[in-house]
């Protein structure tokens, strides 16, 4: 009973049952009142034909008028019914647009009604997952103009402070002071360009230009062009693509921004005479993309927030030039999905390092 169709069918069918019991009851009782009462307008009447025709017509004539009554007193009385039916049906969706119109103009704990039929209170349910929805992705973007605004505040306070001594002639104008101004500015440049990446990423913009390449030759060109920073670093960086093909549909420049990610993640986290892995390897219809490092290691509650805007990891490493903003994970996670993949992180906690895992779809017919 606490099914929305099944109140509807119910209340149409008895909106016809009343009206039919109520024509019935009227016919019944007024057929026979409205009969006598012709019969004593005609008063004695002749015998023979003339008197049984006289009667059967005062008869119907009797029952079409009682008809005529009962069909209307039915009609308003079924009228009735529905208005209440319908009352009761309306009521509760008026109170959920209510509560849409809230979500609309921003109010997002605005009460919900609680309706006692099923579609409707599932309704109400889904409204009130979006409003906590809209809630949360509101205050992340409060949080996300609070982060930007404190990520442009460094480079831009270091720029001020040079240019005024300048002005000032307490800095000379020399190429090694102009060089730190320049720094400070790729550091906006880039935080602008990740800012750029994000929102279209976000907002599933990302512009993809797939094509059918092996997975090992875009991950293996990826790390090669950065051995040199990695073992700069006093790390050693181990590649292995395996021996099948991987053939995947992908943007492999987007792919490769992943994987570059990745490694220079794992080569901040890992400490000299430490190591990062790089792993290709396929299942039945993914295949995968490893990068695992003997580094810091990443505590279970930090495995999915290292994947948030800004979030940087306490008490993580930084270098002298740590020039990341704490997007480049979201980003490659969003680039992975957009190829219709999933970028996720795994640790044994503290201290025991981390390993970082693209999948991507096998390309079928390969």
């Amino acid at each position: 009973m606490n099914r929305l169709a099944t109140r509807l069918v119910l209340s149409h069918l008895l909106v016809v049952v009343l009206g039919a019991v109520v024509t019935l009851l009227v016919v019944r009782q007024l057929a026979p009142l409205l009969f006598d009462d012709g019969l004593h307008r005609m008063g004695p009447a002749g015998g023979g034909m003339g008197a049984g025709q006289a009667l059967r017509e005062q008869f119907a004539t009797a029952v079409d008028r009682s008809l005529v009554i009962g069909a209307l007193v039915g009609a308003l009385a079924a009228a009735l019914a529905g208005v209440v039916a319908a009352y009761r049906i309306v009521r509760p969706v008026n109170g959920l647009r209510e509560a849409a119109r809230a979500l609309a103009s921003g109010r997002y704990a605005a009460p919900l009604p609680t309706p006692r039929d099923r579609e409707l209170a599932e309704l109400a349910a889904d409204l009130g997952s979006l409003g906590t929805s809209l809630a949360d992705t509101e205050t992340r973007r409060l949080a996300l103009l609070g982060e930007v605004a404190h990520e442009m505040r460094t480079p831009l306070t270091v720029i001020d402070g040079y240019v005024e001594g300048m002005i000032d002639g307490v800095l000379p104008t020399t190429p090694v002071e102009l060089g730190q101004v320049s720094v400070e500015v790729r550091r906006l440049r880039r935080l602008a360009e990740d800012l750029s990446a994000l929102s279209r990423a976000d907002e599933g913009r990302l512009t993809l230009a797939p094509t059918a390449v092996d997975l090992r030759d875009v991950v293996g060109s990826a790390a090669e062009r950065l051995r040199g920073q990695v073992e700069e670093a006093g790390v050693r960086l181990v590649v292995e693509g395996g021996a099948a093909p991987l053939p995947v549909r992908v943007d492999a420049d987007r792919i490769a921004q992943v994987v570059t990610n990745l490694i220079g993640n794992a080569v901040r986290a890992t400490p000299a005479g430490g190591e990062v892995e790089v792993r290709c390897a396929a299942t039945e219809s993914t295949a995968t993309a490893m990068v695992a490092d003997t580094g810091e290691g990443l505590a279970a509650e930090d495995l999915e927030r290292v994947f948030e805007r800004f979030y940087r990891v306490p008490g993580r490493r930084t270098g002298e030039q740590e020039s990341g903003h704490g997007i480049g994970l979201t980003i490659a996670r969003s680039i992975a999905r957009a190829h219709g993949g999933e970028l996720s992180a795994t640790s044994a906690g503290r201290g025991s390092g981390a390993k970082f895992t693209l999948s991507l779809p096998l390309r079928q017919g390969d």
